[in-house]
């Protein structure tokens, strides 16, 4: 299956969340079709145009959020009132503004911690989820990633990740870049952001992608999504535990669950998919053999589609 057109937003909202918080929502496809809400990476990754061509226009009511500080929310990059459970608030607010009793929700990688995290918070709102390149903000996910694990297999990349931090600070690395982007120093902070961004961006496929780290060149992409993750990760996700959701997924097991992973993927290896699946014994687990981390992945996009098209058929 290939991604349906390009479409464009039917509704474009700027809700205000919070005295601080605007965040941008756009609706898509059918505007009476039944309601899908897709939640982006990151956090601070912000909506993508082709985010939209996941689901068949005709039959879904799309519904997109840039998540606060992310995409055109605003204000930009900004870190203040900023947590998971501002996030899960938000989520709520706009199903409820736009009338929507129950949806189906849609994340991959940090939009998967967020879809879960508000399906425990809410599960009597969410209908199906359809789950990618599962994170679950576990402390040994965060240490294989930014701190060793994933620098064995990428060493060459690693490099200029390691290199901008001096040898006394990378005893933690989440923690130096942290000071680096939140400094008040403007040329600093733009560039941990963007050695931050296409450290991840370098990994992210199963084959290293020069236009995807090119794209955190680009200060509008780069700031919102490193200052974002790093706060976010210097606090645990603001989870109270780091099992947090292993630990209350026997909340959801009733909702159908499709949970999409590459076998190769490096930013959120398989075992949490793998740990998610066992948690909830009625989800659906498709391990895709020749696939890394990103949504773009041919064999990730292909059963990314067929799960859209799949809960469909329950409502014909």
């Amino acid at each position: 299956m290939n991604l349906y057109p390009p479409i464009e937003p039917f509704q474009n909202h700027f809700i205000k969340v919070s005295d601080l918080h605007t965040i941008h929502v756009e609706e898509c496809g059918n505007p009476t079709g039944y309601p899908v809400v897709f939640l982006h990476g990151g956090p601070g990754g912000g909506i993508e145009p082709f985010y939209r061509q996941y689901f068949d226009p005709k039959f879904y009511r799309i519904i997109l959020i840039d998540q606060r500080g992310s995409g055109k929310s605003i204000p930009f990059a900004e870190l203040k009132e900023n947590t998971t459970w501002d996030l899960v608030a938000d989520v709520e607010k706009v199903r409820e503004l736009l009338k929507i009793e129950k949806w189906l929700v849609f994340g991959g990688s940090w939009g998967s911690t967020l879809a879960l995290v508000y399906a425990i918070t809410h599960s009597t709102r969410v209908s199906e989820l359809i789950l990618r390149g599962i994170f679950l903000c576990r402390h040994e996910e965060l240490q294989w990633f930014y701190q060793e694990g994933a620098s064995w297999i990428f060493p060459d990349f690693w490099e200029n990740y390691k290199n901008l931090i001096p040898e006394n600070e990378r005893h933690d690395f989440i923690k130096a870049y942290y000071k680096r982007l939140t400094s008040e120093n403007e040329t600093e902070k733009l560039q941990a952001a963007k050695v931050w961004s296409i450290w991840e961006a370098s990994v992210s496929k199963l084959i290293p992608a020069k236009d995807y780290m090119d794209h955190y060149n680009d200060p509008a992409k780069a700031l919102p999504f490193a200052r974002i993750e790093c706060h976010y990760f210097m606090n645990n996700a603001f989870l109270p535990s780091s099992n947090f959701i292993l630990e209350q997924a026997h909340k959801i097991k009733h909702i159908p669950t499709i949970i999409v992973q590459g076998r190769y993927d490096v930013v959120c290896p398989a075992k949490s998919a793998w740990a998610l699946h066992k948690a909830l014994p009625q989800s659906e687990l498709f391990l895709i053999s020749d696939a890394g981390h990103s949504v773009t992945e041919p064999g990730i996009t292909q059963v990314l589609l067929e799960a859209t098209e799949k809960f469909k058929t329950k409502y014909k």
